[in-house]
């Protein structure tokens, strides 16, 4: 089941960062990230913005490259802030951040889904979920994009039997997600902080 790998992997992440004196590993946070590289797989059947699909699985392949080099993430961000290449576009440090945002937008997502039983819920879910997290960093016409593909969604009873899940156990597992990527963004939210580096660019 696709949502209870996503569940465990980020359940990992969020005892590496709830653990004091211990750094995240970058292959650790790309292996988990890349646990939704299926999710965009099935999204396929819809008219799903393929960019979304282009630009996530990018940044985390990055990400996943990064890690034979360098072991943490709080190493990497360094060595970018040494490099001066921050906010330079494909940086290690940006990709984190989009990644970052991607993961509240994924969480959002599970909340409203959790709160509601409409059948057409998935697609209200992801509305609130990119309008939240994503819209404000995007321009008109990436919005309309998005939203021509959100619109295409399929219902949420179809999706759950494409991923061979019945919707009780996508609740456990989306739940699980909720709480432990919680811990993983807040701790990436304190690493840009503390760099002085902000989370609004």
């Amino acid at each position: 089941m696709a949502s209870k790998g996503i569940a465990d992997s980020f359940k990992e992440l969020a005892v590496i960062v709830n653990t004091p004196g211990l750094d995240v590993p970058v292959k650790n946070f790309s292996d988990a990230c890349s646990r939704f590289f299926v999710v965009f797989k099935v999204l396929k059947t819809g008219m799903f913005p393929r960019f979304a699909e282009i630009d996530y699985v990018t940044k985390v392949n990055d990400l996943a490259e990064a890690s034979n080099l360098t072991p943490t993430l709080e190493l990497m961000v360094d060595r970018d802030i040494e490099a001066n290449c921050v906010r330079k576009v494909g940086s290690h440090t940006r990709n984190l951040l989009r990644i970052k945002r991607s993961l509240e937008m994924m969480r959002v997502m599970c909340e409203v889904l959790l709160d509601t039983e409409s059948d057409h819920s998935l697609r209200d879910a992801t509305f609130t979920a990119y309008n939240q997290v994503f819209a404000p960093h995007h321009g008109w016409a990436i919005q309309q994009a998005v939203a021509t593909g959100i619109g295409s969604l399929l219902p949420k009873t179809l999706l759950s039997g494409m991923f061979n899940e019945t919707e009780e156990t996508f609740k456990i597992h989306a739940q699980r997600y909720v709480t432990a990527s919680a811990s993983v963004t807040n701790y990436l939210d304190n690493l840009f902080l503390s760099k002085n580096l902000g989370i609004d660019w």
